[in-house]
């Protein structure tokens, strides 16, 4: 058992990466994944044995048999190791196997009993312990379970920040809530604080704008989702980025502090990357939405329908702006806005019938 820890994690000059698979899927993925982030600027490998999923029948984790491999990663490569545990099992063989590093998960932070057992596990170890936030927004609730370790002699104790579950439609998996972590960040700030951006955003196109705002608000590091082949990721393939996307990710981020109120700031930062993420989807919709026009354009042709029916027109924006009342949307603004859609939609169709009269 290892009961000693031969180095300090705490923060640096540098943003602390964290960086590696959700899960570890195979001995290849997981020892090509770490290969590739060994010059990457990785401080940390990171990948999943267990994992905690909502409902039983998904893939769980490799188990035991994925600490063998992270052994490999730390021989081959000299990264250090790290893997989330939810049990007192979970904690002794990781201790068995020499895991750099372990964190305790979202879910686990939410049961005291859970985080008093792990932490009764850890007596007499040096390893450093890194503490998810809840899954709700409950800041004694993530204190608490950083206290219960430090109670057990766990000295090198950090926090991640990963945002917590919306209520309601979100453009993010877990909304960033970045109250919570400026709150822990006062209370302690002595403890290492990690944002975990790939939670957060839940898919990669927002990474780069959450973890800019992380370090702008002075957070300590980063642990990012990377996989090799990320579309073809047995768990969270959305939201996992390869190494060179990292590489190029991290040489991007400026870590300048916000000039303006932090808080303010960070909202706004948060804002903007929610506008575009809204916008790019909304482009993608539209592309749909003209290749499904382009496909009634061809049925009209084999059936010999016109192109513009008003009956169905009309009942179109009567519909629309009904609902866009209903959503505190201006009713001219919409109709305009759905005209200029149905006039492209038109001409798509005019394509594929360049001799049927659009206003027959």
């Amino acid at each position: 058992m290892n009961t000693k820890s031969a180095w300090t994690l705490k923060a640096q000059e540098q943003p602390l990466i964290i960086a590696g698979p959700c899960s570890a899927e195979t001995e290849e993925q997981v020892l090509a994944t770490a290969h590739q982030l060994k010059d990457a600027g990785v401080d940390i490998f990171r990948a999943g044995s267990w994992k905690p999923r909502t409902r039983p029948g998904s893939f769980e984790g490799v188990g035991q048999q994925g600490l063998a491999w992270l052994q490999r990663v730390q021989q081959e490569t000299g990264l250090r190791v790290a893997t989330e545990v939810a049990n007192t099992l979970h904690v002794e063989q990781c201790l068995q196997h020499g895991i750099d590093v372990l964190w305790v998960g979202a879910r686990t932070t939410a049961n005291p009993f859970a985080v008093q057992e792990i932490a009764d596990a850890l007596k007499g170890t040096g390893i450093p312990v890194l503490v998810k936030n809840p899954v709700n927004p409950d800041i004694n609730l993530w204190l608490g379970a950083i206290e219960r370790l430090e109670k057990a002699g766990i000295k090198q104790v950090g926090a991640i920040h990963r945002g917590i579950s919306p209520l309601g439609k979100s453009v993010y998996r877990n909304n960033p809530e970045w109250s919570m972590p400026m709150t822990l960040k006062e209370l302690r700030p002595d403890l290492l604080l990690i944002n975990d951006p790939s939670h957060i955003a839940g898919n990669r196109q927002l990474l780069a704008g959450i973890a800019e705002t992380a370090l702008a608000l002075r957070m300590d590091g980063l642990m990012i989702e990377t996989h090799i082949t990320p579309e073809t990721a047995w768990s969270d393939a959305d939201q996992q980025i390869t190494p060179q996307t990292l590489q190029e990710l991290l040489a991007k981020l400026s870590g300048r502090p916000l000039t303006t109120d932090t808080k303010a700031g960070a909202d706004l930062n948060d804002m903007r990357h929610s506008i575009d993420y809204i916008d790019e989807q909304l482009i993608d919709l539209l592309s749909y939405r003209m290749q499904v026009a382009a496909e009634i354009g061809h049925y009209k042709a084999q059936h010999n329908l016109t192109v513009f029916q008003e009956n169905r027109w009309a009942q179109l924006l009567e519909k629309h702006t009904s609902l866009a009342l209903s959503k505190n949307l201006n009713e001219e603004f919409v109709t305009q806005l759905f005209d200029r859609i149905h006039q492209e939609s038109v001409r798509r169709q005019q394509r594929v019938l360049p001799l049927i009269p659009a206003r027959a």
